[in-house]
């Protein structure tokens, strides 16, 4: 994958390229900021964000109708007003709509919106739209963890025990990459080491998961709680689950959202960001390690979901340009309805309930090599 920050190599062609997608990106977030900065601008950007709050608000009411269990909407309310009331006497909608649907509605809100924050924010940091949350390794470090606890029967013990110890995996193998990358890279070396050693740091966690994997199929529960936990799902999320992961990826998206200026500065290279004024290398570490935050909370309380962080930020730079302060926000409620709908086909169709992971993939798939196919021939036209 082409990145500014890695060492020269490769033919002309390919250097001329790298250079093009570059600018391209660049150009796309002057254009954006230019947009934002406009009171046109500004009300067009705002009517989307409504628009699209509206869409996921939609999304949720409808997520908590259909199941195994078919509700109407008046049960549906009813239920959620007398929790909020505390008047009316409970009833088991009260418990299918509060206890078991919204908490899993709110979870895939929550993971779905931190993939696409963190991606955004990776693909403007690298420059290159090709980032996703799994290039720093730390998915793969939260699937270990998992695993790890999954197959010594820790996570049979609290309904917590399965998250925290996803979340300390992709903790400590987020300050193993960066540690590594930074002893080794400086300048503009560190961004093309810190990708190097997140693909190997993750390869080695995938080798390593996969062995205790095999160690655990000699037991079918333990197998089959591994293997249904590594394709992504969301079933049997409770408000546990919530309170474990919304506090982390909040504040990691926060602190992505107020380096918005820098992220799009970062976009014209790190000279032309550091003659703006721009600490480089102190806003790479912060956007890296709240990046690693909220996805290592996502994937503790979801599992691994792909594409979510690769598609809908690309998706949303399309309409609204790659300036970070409109992207970032519109990326977390697109990512967040992206995995809600998702979640909604998985639990609707015919066949047993599917992980969501393997929907997001059926989906995220073909739509991406869909818009790959598209960037290519509109290059080779122009």
């Amino acid at each position: 994958m082409p990145f500014e920050t890695a060492p020269a190599a490769g033919t002309e062609p390919d250097r001329e390229r790298d250079t093009a997608a570059q600018t391209e990106i660049a150009e796309a977030a002057r254009r954006g900021a230019a947009r934002a900065g406009g009171s046109g601008g500004v009300g067009a950007i705002g009517l989307t964000a409504v628009a699209l709050a509206l869409v996921v608000a939609a999304a949720v009411l409808v997520a908590l109708l259909v199941g195994p269990t078919r509700l109407s909407l008046c049960q549906v309310l009813g239920a959620i007003g007398r929790r909020l009331t505390g008047h009316g006497a409970a009833s088991w909608q009260d418990t299918v709509v509060v206890s078991v649907r919204l908490p899993r509605a709110v979870v895939a809100l929550l993971v779905g919106g931190g993939l696409a924050v963190a991606g955004a924010a990776l693909q403007g940091l690298f420059r290159n739209p090709l980032a996703d949350p799994g290039v720093l390794g730390v998915s793969s470090g939260a699937s270990l963890g998992a695993v790890l606890a999954i197959s010594v029967g820790l996570a049979a013990r609290a309904v917590w025990s399965l998250p925290v110890a996803a979340f300390a995996g992709a903790a400590a193998d987020a300050l193993l990459v960066f540690g590594i990358a930074a002893r080794r890279g400086r300048g503009r070396l560190f961004s093309g080491t810190l990708l190097l050693v997140g693909v190997a740091v993750g390869a080695l966690n995938v080798s390593m998961t996969t062995f205790v994997l095999s160690a655990a199929l000699s037991r079918y529960d333990a197998g089959r709680q591994i293997i249904y936990w590594l394709l992504g799902a969301l079933e049997a999320r409770t408000w546990d689950h919530v309170w474990l992961g919304a506090p982390a990826i909040l504040l990691g998206a926060a602190v992505i959202q107020a380096h918005a200026r820098e992220l799009d500065a970062l976009l014209l290279g790190e000279l032309g960001a550091s003659s703006v004024g721009v600490d480089v290398a102190r806003v790479r570490m912060r956007v890296v390690l709240a990046s690693a935050l909220v996805v290592g909370a996502s994937v503790a309380v979801a599992g691994p979901i792909g594409f979510v962080g690769l598609l809908v930020p690309h998706l949303i730079r399309l309409g609204v340009g790659a300036a970070h302060r409109a992207l970032l926000p519109l990326a977390f409620l697109g990512g967040g309805l992206f995995l809600l709908v998702a979640d909604v086909i998985a639990r609707t169709l015919p066949a047993r309930e599917i992980p969501v992971g393997v929907v997001t993939a059926a989906i995220g798939a073909p739509a991406f090599l869909i818009l790959l196919l598209r960037r290519r021939t509109a290059e080779t036209v122009s």
